[in-house]
């Protein structure tokens, strides 16, 4: 089940910490029906054939019930930009690194505060497992780390 705007804005609200999304900052104008609008932190320039890896603004926490989708907003997808690594795991917390792939024939311009990317909130059954892995509590862009 994908949490509609009700749902997203009932688990921000949650008095359980086991229950709650975080997003802060959390902005009602990024709210959508089905999803919440994440911004990009810094000026960025997304070169033409390229791989850039962009900062979120927000932090983000899950519960271990809640899994989410990432997806390049339609205006920058119209543009030809797709983004790669588009999945977060129940339990996770940070500023997600977001790995945009610039396929159009022109270099983009992103705006810090521009939003980019909607974060979509999904429910995991009977979990027992959360993410604890290299990129939780990131700050910022976290390059990968090789294993």
């Amino acid at each position: 089940m994908i949490l509609s705007a009700y749902e997203i804005t009932k688990r921000l609200e949650a008095s359980e910490s086991s229950d709650r999304i975080i997003i802060s900052p959390y902005k009602s104008e990024s709210q959508q029906p089905a999803s919440y609008d994440l911004t990009c932190a810094t000026d960025t320039i997304l070169p033409s054939g390229k791989v850039t890896l962009v900062p979120s603004t927000e932090w983000i926490e899950l519960p271990s019930d809640l899994a989410a989708t990432l997806m390049c907003r339609s205006t920058l997808g119209r543009q030809g930009v797709l983004i790669g690594a588009g999945f977060v795991d129940p339990g996770f917390r940070g500023n997600l690194t977001l790995c945009l792939v610039n396929c159009g024939e022109k270099d983009i311009s992103l705006e810090a505060g521009m939003r980019i990317v909607q974060i979509i909130f999904h429910e995991v059954r009977n979990n027992t497992t959360l993410y604890n892995g290299t990129y939780q509590d990131s700050h910022g862009v976290v390059q990968a780390v090789k294993k």
